[in-house]
C-alpha cells in the first residue's frame, strides 16, 4: 500500500484539502446553528401544538447526532467511510427484514449479510470487478438458499424479498462506499447527502406553498405536484453549481451534464422516498422503527439515498470514472 492510498484511507489531515468540503461542512454547521431560531419562530407564529413543538425539537436533536455520525467517518478517511456505509446497510436491512418478516428466513438473511460483507471488502480493496459481480452472484445464492427449507409454498415471496433487500441495502447503498475509492471522495459524498436532504426540505416547503394537486395520493397523501416540481427547480441548479467546482475541467464539467446530475438527484431521490412509502403502506406501517426520535427508523431517514447512490455513481462513472489512477486490489494484489 503506497502513501497516497494510506492517506486516502486514514488521512484525517487531508480532510479539508478540497474547498467544497470546507464550504459544505461550514454550511451544515451554520444550518444547525440557525435551526433553533427557525424552530422558535415557527412554534411562536404557527398554530402548532405542544406535540408539534416537541417533534421539531426531537428532530433537531436527532439531526445533531446524525450530522456527527455522517461527517466524522467521511472526514476521518475512506476506510471509516466504507465501514460506516456497511453499518448503515446492515441496520437498514435489519429494519427491512423485521417489518417484512424476512428475519424468519435465516438462510436468506445470512446470505444477504454475507453478500454485504463481501461488498464491503470489495470496496475496501478497490476491486471493481468483484463489486459488480457480487450482485448477480448473491441473487443466485438467495434463489438457491430459498430451496433449503423445502417449502415450495411462499418460495417466490421469500426469495423476492431477499433479492430486493440485497439490491437496495447491499448493492444500492454500497455504491456510496465504493465512491470512497476516489481520491476526492469527500466533497462528492457530502454533495450527494446534502443535496438529497435539501431536496426533501425543498419538496416540503414548495408543497406547502404551491401544493394543490396531489402527486400520488394513494402512496403518499402529502406529496404534491407543486412540491415535486419545486424540489427539482431548486435542487438542480444547486447541485450543478457545486458539482462544477468538484469536477472542474473534466468531461462532466458541462452545463447540460451538470444539470442532468442535479435532475437525477432530485427526481430519483423523490422516487426513493415514494418507494419506501409504498412499502410501508403495503405493510400498514407509519414508520419502519423508532430508532431516531422525530424521524422514525434509518429507512425513514435515508430512503432517498438508496436509489440516488447507484444512479449518481453510474452517471458520474460514465463521464469521469471513480478512483482514476488509484491502486486496485489494495489488499489482495493483482
Amino acid at each position: 500500500m503506497n502513501n497516497v492510498t494510506w492517506q486516502r484511507l486514514f488521512g484525517l489531515r487531508h480532510a479539508f484539502d478540497d474547498p467544497v468540503t470546507v464550504f459544505l461542512t461550514l454550511a451544515v454547521a451554520a444550518l444547525l446553528l440557525l435551526a433553533p431560531l427557525l424552530i422558535f419562530i415557527t412554534t411562536r407564529t404557527a398554530r402548532g401544538t405542544a406535540d408539534k413543538r416537541k417533534e421539531l425539537w426531537d428532530r433537531y436533536r436527532s439531526w445533531i447526532w446524525l450530522v456527527l455520525l455522517i461527517l466524522i467517518p467521511i472526514l476521518a478517511g475512506a476506510f471509516w467511510t466504507i465501514l460506516a456505509v456497511a453499518t448503515l446497510s446492515f441496520l437498514c436491512y435489519r429494519e427491512y427484514a423485521r417489518i417484512t418478516g424476512l428475519f424468519r428466513e435465516r438462510t436468506i438473511s445470512l446470505i444477504v449479510v454475507i453478500g454485504i460483507l463481501f461488498l464491503t471488502f470489495a470496496e475496501l480493496d478497490n476491486w471493481y470487478r468483484l463489486f459488480v459481480a457480487l450482485f448477480p452472484l448473491t441473487v443466485a445464492l438467495i434463489a438457491i438458499g430459498g430451496l433449503i427449507a423445502d417449502q415450495p409454498k411462499g418460495y417466490i415471496q421469500r426469495v423476492g424479498l431477499g433479492v430486493l433487500g440485497f439490491a437496495l441495502f447491499g448493492s444500492g447503498l454500497g455504491h456510496l462506499g465504493y465512491i470512497a475509492n476516489d481520491w476526492n471522495y469527500r466533497p462528492i459524498l457530502l454533495l450527494i447527502i446534502c443535496a438529497v436532504e435539501l431536496n426533501d426540505i425543498f419538496a416540503y416547503i414548495c408543497g406547502h406553498l404551491f401544493g394543490h394537486r396531489k402527486f400520488v395520493p394513494n402512496t403518499s397523501p402529502n406529496k404534491t405536484v407543486g412540491g415535486a416540481l419545486g424540489a427539482v427547480v431548486l435542487t438542480t441548479p444547486l447541485v450543478a453549481i457545486i458539482s462544477h467546482f468538484i469536477w472542474r475541467n473534466t468531461a462532466l464539467d458541462n452545463t447540460i451534464r451538470l444539470v442532468g446530475l442535479g435532475i437525477i438527484i432530485s427526481v430519483v431521490g423523490q422516487f426513493g422516498d415514494l418507494m419506501l412509502s409504498s412499502i410501508k403502506r403495503d405493510l400498514g406501517l407509519k414508520d419502519t422503527a423508532k430508532l431516531i426520535p422525530g424521524h422514525g427508523g434509518l429507512l425513514d431517514r435515508f430512503d432517498s439515498l438508496i436509489l440516488v447512490a447507484p444512479a449518481v455513481f453510474h452517471y458520474v462513472n460514465y463521464f469521469v470514472g471513480f478512483a482514476a489512477g488509484q491502486p486496485e486490489r489494495i489488499f489482495t494484489g493483482g
